[in-house]
């Protein structure tokens, strides 16, 4: 049978309304999250501007509260090394699928590091995380400061590159405490100082988290998360699905093969979609949206000239990492930047109608009055952001 086509703009149409960039808005943070799978947390506010993009009222008190009073959502390393915040209903499912893996490596090569500097093997470094986990249980909650007080092992240093011209030197706490958390043993909770922090009190998993976060098997887990994305983001290929969770492409052949799915034509390229979700959804209504960098939508497949077109040398870094972008009816049109006095200013980078225009301005005068005196840098600098910035 001829798989179904799913054209440009039904692609675009579905990502309109399943991120929630139009149509009714959502209502709660935790409801954003499940829409997008994750939210992209290695920029802290990154979290609070995605969610503010598609909330009806966004707040951060909303978005704290559901962080670190309800705890509805869980921030955790996941797909490719990077920091999500997660539903804590699939915190499980992105442990197993994703991130004991990354464990494994990152436990070798702190090891490595441990043994060039002579401070010590495995033995030692189970030590080291034993008496830092007994420590934390016994304060509740813990900033790294306090852990290497209680911890002085914590204190050892390493020093890495030594002759290159990005050479380091520092202690290993924060590497003992992210591999802890890769480990599942402990949770990142409430930041010190502002929303925009990424000094973090840890707590012990079992007690943030019911159950923890080892309640899944690997395989079983990656069924779960292929299933999620081809949900929120399908149709896709294999190719995109194999980028954003950064798994083998047998592992992904072996997620998609468990899955009830079905071939899609998409415009001349094989993709697919969970089966029974090739049916059109209707167009939404003309709409705009600012969206900040790492935004999840953006990140959300390999393949983007769909929604990207020819800009990405203006909107990504080097190393691939996406800007702060300006959306137009399922495609990015453009970057914005907050610049030092406050102001939200955007450049548009191709040619678009005179009232999608307007909706770009009065979305900018939105975002700049809701972040008020907050200023927001992208930890990841693009060429059109540094240069909005210094205009």
């Amino acid at each position: 049978m001829t798989p179904r086509r799913i054209d440009v703009t039904q692609r675009r149409a579905r990502l309109a309304l399943r991120h929630r960039l139009a149509g009714p808005p959502a209502h709660d943070p935790v409801e954003v999250t499940r829409d997008l799978v994750v939210l992209h947390a290695t920029d802290a506010a990154t979290v609070y501007l995605s969610a503010a993009a598609r909330l009806h009222a966004p707040a951060i008190a909303d978005v704290e509260r559901a962080l670190y009073e309800d705890r509805a959502l869980v921030r955790m390393l996941g797909m490719r090394r990077t920091m999500f915040v997660v539903p804590a209903e699939h915190a499980p499912v992105v442990q197993a699928a994703c991130t004991d893996a990354i464990a494994v490596t990152q436990r070798k090569l702190l090891l490595k590091h441990l043994a060039e500097a002579g401070h010590g093997d495995d033995a030692w470094l189970r030590d080291v995380e034993a008496e830092t986990l007994k420590a934390l249980a016994a304060r509740g909650s813990a900033t790294a400061q306090q852990l290497s007080t209680d911890v002085p092992r914590l204190r050892s240093k390493l020093s890495l590159a030594e002759g290159k011209p990005y050479a380091s030197t520092g202690t290993i706490t924060n590497r003992v405490l992210n591999l802890l958390s890769m480990q599942g043993l402990i949770v990142r909770g409430r930041p010190r100082g502002s929303w925009q922090s990424t000094q973090y009190h840890w707590s012990p998993a079992d007690a943030w988290i019911a159950g923890g976060l080892h309640r899944e098997t690997a395989p079983a887990a990656r069924v779960e998360l292929a299933r999620l994305w081809l949900s929120r983001f399908g149709p896709g290929t294999p190719a995109d699905l194999k980028w954003w969770t950064g798994w083998t492409a047998a592992q992904v052949k072996a997620a998609l093969s468990a899955l009830d799915t079905e071939p899609v034509d998409l415009d001349g390229q094989p993709g697919v979609v969970l089966a029974g979700d090739a049916d059109p959804v209707p167009e939404p209504e003309p709409w705009v949206a600012l969206l900040p960098a790492l935004d999840p939508t953006v990140m959300g497949w390999v393949a983007r000239d769909w929604y990207l077109g020819p800009h990405a040398a203006a909107l990504f870094d080097r190393s691939g990492n996406p800007g702060p972008t300006v959306w137009a009816d399922g495609r990015i049109v453009g970057g914005w930047v907050q610049r030092a006095d406050g102001r939200v200013a955007f450049r548009l980078l191709e040619q678009v109608p005179a009232t999608t225009r307007k909706r770009v301005a009065a979305a900018a005068a939105d975002l700049e009055e809701w972040l008020g005196d907050a200023r927001v840098v992208p930890k990841f600098r693009t060429p059109l952001e540094r240069e909005l910035s210094q205009e």
